[in-house]
């Protein structure tokens, strides 16, 4: 498995390529969760995959994963910082 596909499987997975009327998955999971829940939904994912890490697929793609929604909830973290 390539770099370059592992990378587009972490940002851009064919199975979200599609925006359901410009919206991304991730921007309408948090628009219906609010900020705790969805706070609560990043830290899952980070678990989960850093959990089955080297039990499925790839492991690297999935630390990549983790690492891609650890960086969100950094992201919405210091959005509080930044307010």
């Amino acid at each position: 498995m390539s770099q370059v596909r592992l990378k587009d499987m972490v940002n851009h997975p064919p199975h979200y390529a599609e925006t359901d009327n410009g919206v991304e998955c991730i921007d309408a999971i948090r628009a219906a969760l609010g900020r705790e829940q969805f706070i609560g939904f990043l830290r899952g994912q980070v678990i989960k995959y850093q959990w089955r890490l080297g039990k499925k697929d790839s492991a690297v793609e999935d630390n990549r994963k983790a690492i891609w929604y650890a960086n969100k909830l950094d992201e919405v973290l210091s959005n509080e910082l930044e307010a």
